[in-house]
Formats: structure tokens, C-alpha cells, sequence
């Protein structure tokens, strides 16, 4: 592959720094080169710095001008529902008609009317859709996401969507890192105790036993899934190698942060109702928090997380999509951004290290992408704009210009 040089950026915006999550401070320092550039060779990135030391190196490479662009890191959205069939347009109009979430669930909506249509959908076409879902994220700007199974809830289904994870993985240019969330509901006809030991005798096995996950995620939260039940499942995942996340006080403070902390988990997700002594748990457990104000937006609530506390707290925050056909049908980062921005007041620096460096790490990824660094993979994106704020200030449209993946182009 010839090497590539990128050149004359508005603002090529690194965020190099730590080799480690950001925190506090570190948060708003996002190392933003002015006219800079990047040459990459052999999809790796091998100089970053200003534009006219990367043309005397450049020699024969492919030239990419950025000028009079913002140049960023690949999103990397750590909280998504990837692989489903179907959507949620009746959930959509009865919200909007002032239902709740909970009154949806009730009435057969909700989680389990995507399970059924994700049950009769074959892999073929559950792989479909998500190829589909897969050019919306890289339309964004993001190039890595975190994938959940959890709309089959038997285990058939669940290695089927965890196997189309995989070929996703294998048949497009967006990576994913894929998460087992067997436990996203109980299902009919089960009671929650009996399901877990369908989850822990049999799912988890089967998914380590064929390497399908990388993680396991819980829904922890009242109807679903209790502290005890939560905790059994993903001690269990722990014994068979894999790292523990946890869904998190979403939508009652139930404790799950605290969960979180005690195993250690590498996220707490959501936290909309997490207290300050949620927060000072994640703190001392060193639990990076996972927040997904598009879904706090999507069910017409204004119980955002308490992005602030978190940051003075000293958390390595993350922000996330939660990309799925019911609470959270975005596959937008910029979105996300202006979403931190205004409504979890968080500055924009912090909101980009949010979505790319803290993400990378909270993947066991951060020594390879989330920063525009030598020696990191070349996955970035280039914006029609040329200051980086404009991502979140402008919203609700697309200002990407071009994404490259490992160094190839891909959009």
C-alpha cells in the first residue's frame, strides 16, 4: 500500500498525551497541531507534526489535503446495540404520545419486540442490517465500536448475533469489539434465577468455548436484573476471561455502580441515576463511566448524568452513542457531542477526548487507536470544518468530509 501524507490541517487534532485514560485537566488538552500533518505507512502512523516537515518526509506517498480542515482520531463509540432486525417506530409514536418506557415494555414493546424480530431474522439477514449500521458509523466519523448481543435471549440466538458480529468484523471496514449481554432481559415464560442459570451453564461457555466476546455486560436494574443475579453472572464471565461491564443505574439507583466498583469492572454504563456515592465508588474502583445522553434524549427525559461531578471526581469519562432501535436510534457521535456539551456541560475538548482516547482505553485499545500518535493505527477523519468545536456546535447533519480505516480510505 503506498504511504499516504496528510497535509495542511486546519487543525489536526491529535490528542496525544498520557499513555493512559484522561482525567481532571488532562481531559482539555487535546495536542492540536495548526496546519499539520500525519505520514502513514503500512496503515500505521509513522510522523505526525507541522505540514512542512511531513512534505520534506513524505517523498513519493500519496498526498491527502486537508486544508481548511479539521483532522480527528476515529471516533470510538464504546456503548452500542450493533446487531438486530427490525425497529421501534410503534415505541417511537407511543413515547411521543407520552408513554413511558416502562408502560411500552408492558404492552409487548420494548427489548422484547426486537427480540422476536431479531429471533426470526437468519444471519444473513441480521448481517445485512448491520452492514447497513455500520456505513452510518463510519458516515459519523467513528471506527471502532463496542457491540452487544442481547436481542436473543436464548442460546442460539445469542451465538447467532455474536457470529454476525464477527463477520461484520471480517466484511467491513468498521472494527467492532464485541460484548456478550445475554442478560439484557428476562424472557417470557422464565423466571430471572432460572434464566441465569441458562446464562451461566450454557451462554457463557459456549461463548468462551468458540472466543465470541471479549466482554459481558449485565443489565442491572429493577425487573431485570438484581445486584445478586448481576454479580453471579459476571463473576462467572470473570472465570472464563471475560471483562466485566455493567448496564448502571439507568433508571433507578439501584446500586449497580457500586457493583461496578466492587468487580472491577472496565465500565458502568449509563449512571443516569447514579448518586455521589455511586461516583465515589467508580472513583476508588478506578470504573471508567460509560454516559449515553442520547438515550436520556431519545426517551424525552432530562435526568442526564452528572457528567461534572464525574470529571472533578477524577474519572476517566467516556460518552457513547447506545446505538439500538428503541432508547437510542443514533448512530451519530457528533450528536453525542453536542449532547455533552449542552446538556451535560461539558466543554468540547472534554467531550472529544471522551469520544476517542478515554473510549480506546475503556476497550483495552488505547495503545493502538484514539489518538493521532507514531506508532498507532491510521484510523481518522477529516470534517468540513476548521475548528474542532464546530462538530458539536453545528448538529443534527453530517460534516464529514472522508474517514480512513488502517489507512485506507472508507468513506
Amino acid at each position: 500500500m503506498k504511504p499516504l501524507a496528510v497535509l495542511h490541517a486546519s487543525q489536526l487534532v491529535t490528542v496525544a498525551g498520557p499513555k493512559q485514560p484522561r482525567v481532571g485537566r488532562e481531559l482539555c488538552e487535546l495536542a492540536i497541531i495548526r496546519d499539520g500533518g500525519m505520514l502513514i505507512r503500512d496503515s500505521i502512523i509513522e510522523l505526525v507534526g507541522p505540514s512542512a516537515e511531513i512534505e520534506n518526509n513524505a517523498g513519493d506517498a500519496e498526498i491527502i489535503d486537508a486544508q481548511g480542515k479539521v483532522v480527528l482520531p476515529g471516533f470510538v463509540d464504546a456503548h452500542t446495540h450493533l446487531i438486530f432486525a427490525g425497529n421501534r417506530l410503534d415505541d417511537f409514536e407511543r413515547r411521543a404520545r407520552g408513554d413511558t418506557y416502562e408502560q411500552i415494555a408492558k404492552a409487548g414493546g420494548g427489548i422484547w419486540s426486537t427480540v422476536e424480530k431479531t429471533r426470526a431474522a437468519s444471519e444473513a439477514d441480521l448481517l445485512v442490517q448491520a452492514k447497513k449500521h455500520a456505513d452510518w458509523f463510519l458516515r459519523c466519523g467513528t471506527t471502532t465500536v463496542e457491540s452487544k448481543s442481547g436481542y436473543g435471549l436464548t442460546l442460539e440466538d445469542e451465538i447467532k448475533i455474536l457470529r454476525v458480529m464477527r463477520r461484520l468484523n471480517q466484511e467491513t471496514p468498521l472494527e467492532i469489539v464485541p460484548t456478550f449481554l445475554g442478560a439484557h432481559a428476562v424472557p417470557r415464560k422464565h423466571h430471572a434465577d432460572e434464566y441465569v442459570d441458562l446464562v451461566v451453564n450454557e451462554m457463557l461457555p459456549q461463548v468462551s468455548s468458540e472466543r465470541l466476546a471479549e466482554f459481558c455486560d449485565v443489565f442491572c436494574e429493577r425487573g431485570y436484573f438484581d445486584i445478586e443475579q448481576s454479580r453471579r453472572i459476571l463473576n462467572v464471565a470473570k472465570n472464563f476471561g471475560l471483562k466485566p461491564r455493567i448496564h448502571a443505574d439507568q433508571l433507578s439507583n439501584s446500586g449497580a455502580a457500586k457493583l461496578a466498583a466492587e468487580l472491577e469492572a472496565a465500565t458502568a454504563d449509563h449512571l443516569e441515576k447514579t448518586d455521589e456515592q455511586g461516583i465515589g465508588a467508580l472513583s476508588s474502583g478506578n470504573v471508567q463511566p460509560v454516559l449515553l445522553p442520547g438515550s436520556v434524549y431519545a426517551l424525552g427525559s432530562t435526568c442526564y448524568p452528572r457528567a461534572r461531578e464525574m470529571i472533578e471526581a477524577g474519572l476517566a469519562v467516556v460518552i457513547a452513542t447506545d446505538f439500538n432501535p428503541g432508547s437510542s436510534p443514533t448512530a451519530s457521535m457528533p450528536m453525542i457531542l453536542s449532547l455533552a456539551c449542552t446538556q451535560m456541560k461539558m466543554s468540547p475538548a472534554e467531550a472529544i477526548s471522551a469520544a476517542t482516547i478515554n473510549p480506546a482505553y475503556s476497550l483495552g485499545r488505547g495503545d493502538q487507536i484514539g489518538s493521532l500518535e507514531s506508532g498507532k493505527a491510521a484510523n481518522f477523519s477529516i470534517f468540513d470544518c476548521d475548528d474542532y468545536r464546530e462538530l458539536a456546535y453545528w448538529f443534527g447533519f453530517p460534516q464529514t468530509h472522508s474517514v480512513y480505516v488502517k489507512g485506507r480510505r472508507c468513506l
